[in-house]
């Protein structure tokens, strides 16, 4: 079992990274790989079958429900934005951007805050490096964020499902961490995002507006992600108990900086268990949230906010490595100085 466990657990690391076909269709892959592990590990039944088609049900809701609200008031939100940031000085809105869209990821789900920031970026036709960073820095907030709540984004939803936690959990677990967090990438983005120039916008062409099968294929694809990662988790929980369960959660902080090349929720459902302490799943969520935002594969704020764009792996590296890395470091030291 073990063993049909870890090789279940090498395809989902590398699958994705060597197959532009898995690449293409993560979520059913996911799911598939899910299942696959939850009936390796003996644990499938038609409770755990009814909790992981259950489990998707709210962030699907919200992704799609926001997704329509999105497409009717496109046009009126993109006039508020040009007005709001010509009546504030530039450095304090792109502050309030990179903070308020941390805030709200939470309530509206981290992808459609990725599309108002992708409106945000193009509205205010920044130049080349200004994009980048205000961008980077959105995406850290808008992940860690959307943590906040089990609505916000999949990993939170596989937390608390995995922990049987009620809807404010993970506030009161990481709410503190996650809100010093979003200050300081607001800080980061008045000192590093220039005040655009009249004509010297890099960006093109304006994102095309989503179609109704669009909004709609997006919400479902949640579905069976987070149903996948729900399989997944529970299937994977043998493993847990033989390599994690006891193991030092400052060494777990740093192993989940691979979260920066694999979407974090699927670590997320691999690594959880309701029977580790609150200080272990703190130092692996912060671990996971943190090193999210360093590169495009991290989180999905950053493979649509990249896509739509058009910033490379490269540009995105060059800013949000230095930036991670410098947030992993101080939050860290935190650990060490205020942990269990």
């Amino acid at each position: 079992m073990i063993i049909g466990l870890l090789v279940i657990f090498i395809l989902v690391l590398l699958l994705p990274f060597i197959s532009e076909h898995v690449e293409k269709n993560l979520e059913m892959f996911l799911f598939v790989m899910g299942l696959s592990a939850a009936l390796s590990s003996g644990v499938m039944n038609s409770t755990l079958f009814l909790k992981a088609a259950y489990d998707p049900i709210n962030i699907t809701l919200a992704v799609f429900i926001a997704g329509l609200l999105f497409k009717w008031f496109q046009a009126k939100l993109e006039s508020c934005i040009l007005s709001v940031s010509s009546r504030l000085p530039f450095r304090l809105f792109a502050a309030l951007v990179v903070i308020l869209l941390g805030l709200i990821s939470s309530i509206i789900t981290a992808i459609i805050a990725a599309l108002v920031l992708v409106l945000v970026v193009s509205a205010l036709r920044l130049d080349r490096a200004s994009e980048i960073r205000l961008t980077v820095l959105a995406c850290f907030s808008i992940g860690l964020g959307a943590a906040l709540t089990p609505i916000g984004e999949p990993l939170s939803t596989i937390a608390i499902s995995k922990l049987n936690e009620d809807f404010f959990f993970l506030l009161e677990l990481v709410g503190t961490e996650i809100g010093i967090a979003l200050l300081f990438f607001g800080i980061l983005a008045a000192l590093f995002v220039k005040r655009p120039v009249s004509g010297k916008g890099s960006f093109s062409k304006k994102p095309a507006g989503e179609s109704y099968e669009e909004i709609l294929v997006r919400a479902l694809k949640i579905y069976f992600f987070v149903m996948g990662l729900t399989l997944l988790g529970a299937g994977f929980e043998p493993l847990i108990n033989h390599f994690l369960i006891g193991l030092n959660p400052l060494l777990l902080y740093w192993i989940n900086m691979i979260s920066a090349v694999l979407d974090n929720a699927t670590l997320a459902a691999a690594e959880i268990s309701p029977s580790m302490d609150h200080f272990t799943v703190q130092s692996i969520l912060l671990g996971l949230l943190i090193s999210g935002g360093m590169l495009i594969p991290g989180n999905i704020p950053n493979i649509i906010a990249a896509g739509k764009l058009q910033i490379t792996s490269k540009e995105w590296a060059r800013f949000g490595v230095p930036v991670a890395l410098f947030t992993m470091v101080a939050y860290f030291i935190r650990i060490l100085v205020w942990g269990n």
